[in-house]
């Protein structure tokens, strides 16, 4: 399986993924400040331009990183604990909890750089709202304080209970602070704590040097 992938959390998170499962995937790196996935030959692998994309095999394409996680958790088995679940209880949760965090946190993070440190370079490629960039930035406050309070009295987090969800929260979070400009709040100190942790994993630490690759 060939892994298309780039400068980003999206593709990172599926990169993390893979290696905390201990999944092998051929890599193939598409410049995306360059506008590469904007260009043929990748957009007839991925009419959307966006990254990262998973290719099974001729004709066997899938893109969207939550996607390509749920079919490498459903199809592929290793050592290493299912990261979605193995259960439907657990499943239910991780995906509640991924829907959460898109939601309060992702998404904002993703707009408000995209709006705003990024504007020079996804304004020429995608209806951007410069005005908006404030506001996404505070609904990034705001999702940043909801996810500090859950911690840890949901079982959100826990070290013995890693998942696709707390995969996806890094990735944003690490974007968040090392690209749009939005670390978080000190006073938000269970989060604070939580993201030294999943910082300090080995999933992490080798995905970091790739993640900020230009």
């Amino acid at each position: 399986m060939r892994l298309y992938v780039s400068i980003g959390p999206n593709p990172r998170i599926v990169r993390m993924y893979a290696a905390e499962r201990g999944i092998a995937l051929e890599e193939i790196w598409i410049g995306l400040a360059a506008g590469e996935n904007r260009r043929e030959p990748f957009l007839s692998l991925n009419p959307a331009g966006q990254l990262p994309v998973l290719e099974i095999g001729p004709g066997q394409i899938i893109a969207e990183s939550l996607t390509i996680c749920e079919y490498l958790d459903e199809t592929v088995d290793t050592p290493s604990p299912h990261l979605i679940g193995c259960d439907p209880f657990t499943r239910a949760r991780t995906r509640m909890w991924l829907r959460r965090i898109e939601e309060r946190y992702s998404q904002p993070v993703t707009a408000s750089f995209r709006f705003g440190p990024g504007l020079a370079m996804f304004g020429p490629r995608l209806r951007c709202l410069p005005e908006a960039a404030e506001g996404m930035a505070a609904l990034v406050r705001d999702g940043e304080a909801w996810l500090d309070a859950q911690l840890p009295a949901s079982g959100f987090g826990a070290s013995d209970m890693l998942t696709l969800a707390e995969i996806v929260l890094y990735c944003s979070m690490d974007f968040a602070i090392n690209r749009a400009g939005l670390p978080p709040d000190p006073k938000h100190s269970a989060l604070s704590s939580w993201f030294g942790r999943m910082d300090a994993r080995v999933s992490a630490q080798l995905t970091k040097a790739h993640a900020k690759r230009a």
